[in-house]
């Protein structure tokens, strides 16, 4: 029986989209430099490479070991704050190694790869709910990369025997309902786990930049999305794939929103902690709403989010983070 590759399979979304498509039936193959994922986090029946896509040797030695119906990419840098200080390192990762890829899956006859790219690739939107169809103009040095990417497979796929998925996605949260994985970023930027690093005792309060906003209680709005339901959309991706579907870009969201307040006031509910929060000026380059829509995933994929609702979502991060408050490490 063939396999599916996932590129950065140790990592946050990565391997939590193995889980998921082991519990499928599917047979999974890892690759991942371990630069920011966790071999802890490698599922026990996925086979593992330890090895940089850069390295053409390396990804032609895994396809010629494997039979690889298709490919999930998830290995890249994603720090927005770092890719505008060292904008090459994100070059060489993102883009570089996605071109050696590429290189490797043609020489190979791999003909299938499913994108995991950002919403950030849109910069400010011109209008939300953000759709597939608007302007593409990144505001940051890892969107571009990634909008790079998307162009790097969209003229691959016309010169050779490749089709490509596109998932474009706001806030990865929450964590595998199984409590054996979950986030783990050094150092962490993301909302959620930096909110309960309060009742972890790990941090004093929790910063709110900015309280007069255009919103409902002058916060900012953003999507979040449980990693396992955007496991689910990579994985149905690769189903359409594989049932000859077109090329094709779509957004992943839960199309509502929530704002910075809510999220703290969801936490303090289901953590049972108070919280302190303190309010600090706006960041430079912090858009008030930002919110993509789901239709086409919605009818296209038949993508149903099953944790839309935000107390879930921080149940399921508490209980991770609760047992894991250093993450995969155990001291």
């Amino acid at each position: 029986m063939s396999s599916i590759l996932v590129l950065g399979g140790a990592g946050y979304i990565g391997s939590h989209t193995v889980y998921e498509l082991i519990d499928a039936g599917e047979n999974v193959v890892i690759v991942d430099n371990l630069l920011t994922g966790f071999r802890e986090a490698v599922h026990p029946k996925a086979k593992f490479y330890e090895g940089d896509i850069r390295d053409r040797a390396f990804m032609d030695s895994v396809f010629k070991k494997e039979d690889i119906d298709g490919v999930i990419h998830f290995a890249a840098s994603s720090q927005v704050g770092e890719s505008m200080k060292d904008p090459l390192k994100y070059y060489s990762n993102n883009l570089c190694g996605t071109e050696v890829l590429l290189e490797s899956m043609v020489a190979h006859n791999i003909d299938k790869i499913v994108f995991s790219s950002t919403a950030a690739t849109y910069g400010e939107p011109e209008s939300i709910p953000i759709l597939e169809t608007d302007r593409t103009l990144p505001t940051n040095c890892y969107g571009e990369t990634k909008l790079s990417m998307e162009k790097m497979f969209k003229w691959t796929s016309k010169a050779h025997n490749l089709r490509f998925v596109s998932l474009r996605y706001f806030n990865a949260c929450g964590a595998h309902p199984n409590g054996m994985i979950g986030e783990a970023h050094n150092p962490e930027t993301h909302l959620i786990p930096l909110i309960l690093q309060v009742p972890n005792n790990q941090r004093a309060y929790i910063s709110v930049f900015g309280n007069d906003y255009d919103t409902k209680d002058g916060t900012c709005v953003r999507d979040y999305i449980h990693v396992n339901d955007l496991a689910q959309a990579h994985i149905l991706a690769m189903m359409y794939l594989r049932n000859g579907g077109e090329s094709n870009i779509f957004n992943l969201g839960n199309g509502v929103g929530f704002t910075v307040k809510e999220v703290i006031e969801t936490a303090r509910q289901v953590t049972g902690h108070a919280i302190p929060a303190k309010e600090e000026e706006r960041r430079a380059g912090d858009p008030s709403t930002l919110i993509a829509s789901s239709d086409k995933a919605k009818s296209i994929l038949g993508w149903n989010p099953k944790y839309a609702d935000l107390e879930t979502i921080i149940d399921t991060a508490w209980k991770w983070h609760k047992g894991h408050p250093n993450g995969y490490q155990t001291v």
